[in-house]
């Protein structure tokens, strides 16, 4: 795998320069917390790298909140986004396998795609509800993204993950190749660091494919149990980096608005008719789980959960699914 290295220095002035002809968001942190923002120049230095994780999922730049579809192609600057960690990167795998099916292409999808070049951040440290590695997702990127930053002792690191990302680091004016640098050694040990925290923070937590048994397995009484607390915001899974339900609502003229959609919305499966299959709570409770851990897993290579953990963190019910599994492990 190919590593280049550039000052920080010098990276913050080849930033600089991008702005003009790259639209440019990266991950930032204040007194709110870490989330992604849109770059000028005076933000080029509060850009954060290597600590998880932004706030709003990566998803939301490939499949915005509500889009017009019949609005014709509109020409735009190329797009950089920085900061993305792992979790969000494999999860934007599943969407690619949606999105960009041969069969069924959707061309807005792969415009945004096709016209962003995307930079993975390693994570070292871990966040308080993070799981990555109990779905064996790695805290650092190796493929989907295009470049993989670091930043460490005053320098930057890139890890080249394609050919888009090859050609983006042509454009960078001073460079290095550090393949015996001690950077890349101490890089090593802060993922092993990171990892060995995750293995810790999440021991007895069941992996992808037990989880999905654990799911189809659990009886009725599950449902009614934890779904008490839930009040139908569906923060779940409009924060999730691979749910992707949308309804597609008819305008005047003609138009079509896609706009994001949640199973956990009362109403979710309503019919023309009154019918809902969805209507109970601990129905469409379980509904989330089953598409996460068992229908998707059937259907796709793609894991439908990467451990991010902002479905915990957004919880207005105090949910925390990792509990629940870990309880239907020991019973």
């Amino acid at each position: 795998m190919n590593y280049l290295i550039i000052d920080k220095e010098e990276w913050d002035r080849f930033l600089g320069k991008l702005l003009s002809s790259y639209t440019v968001f990266a991950s930032v942190s204040d007194e709110f917390g870490q989330d992604y923002e849109l770059i000028k120049p005076e933000d080029i230095s509060r850009i954060t790298y290597n600590k998880p994780k932004p706030a709003t999922p990566l998803k939301s730049f490939f499949l915005p909140v509500k889009e017009n579809v019949t609005s014709g192609i509109i020409s735009e600057k190329p797009r950089l986004i920085i900061g993305t960690p792992n979790c969000d990167i494999q999860g934007l795998k599943l969407l690619d396998e949606i999105y960009l099916d041969k069969d069924f292409l959707d061309i807005l999808y792969k415009r945004h795609r096709d016209n962003t070049v995307l930079i993975s951040s390693d994570c070292f440290g871990v966040g308080e509800h993070c799981h990555c590695l109990s779905y064996n997702i790695m805290p650092y990127s190796t493929e989907n993204a295009d470049l993989a930053i670091i930043s460490m002792s005053g320098k930057i690191v890139l890890r080249i993950l394609s050919t888009k990302g090859e050609n983006f680091v042509k454009e960078i004016p001073v460079s290095d190749s550090p393949e015996n640098d001690k950077l890349l050694s101490s890089i090593e040990k802060e993922h092993l660091l990171t990892e060995t925290s995750l293995k810790a923070a999440n021991k007895g937590l069941p992996d992808s494919a037990a989880t999905g048994k654990l799911v189809r397995g659990a009886g009725e009484e599950v449902w009614k149990k934890h779904s008490a607390r839930c009040v139908s915001c569906g923060a779940c899974t409009t924060i999730c980096p691979t749910c992707t339900c949308f309804l597609l609502i008819d305008k005047p003229g003609f138009e079509k608005v896609k706009q994001m959609d949640a199973c956990q919305y009362p109403g979710f499966e309503r019919t023309a008719g009154g019918e809902d299959g969805l209507f109970e709570l601990p129905v469409r409770f379980r509904n989330r789980y089953m598409c996460k851990y068992a229908w998707k897993s059937a259907k796709f290579r793609s894991t439908a959960c990467t451990g991010c953990g902002r479905c915990i963190e957004a919880c207005l019910g105090k949910i925390n699914k990792n509990e629940i599994f870990m309880e239907l492990a020991k019973s």
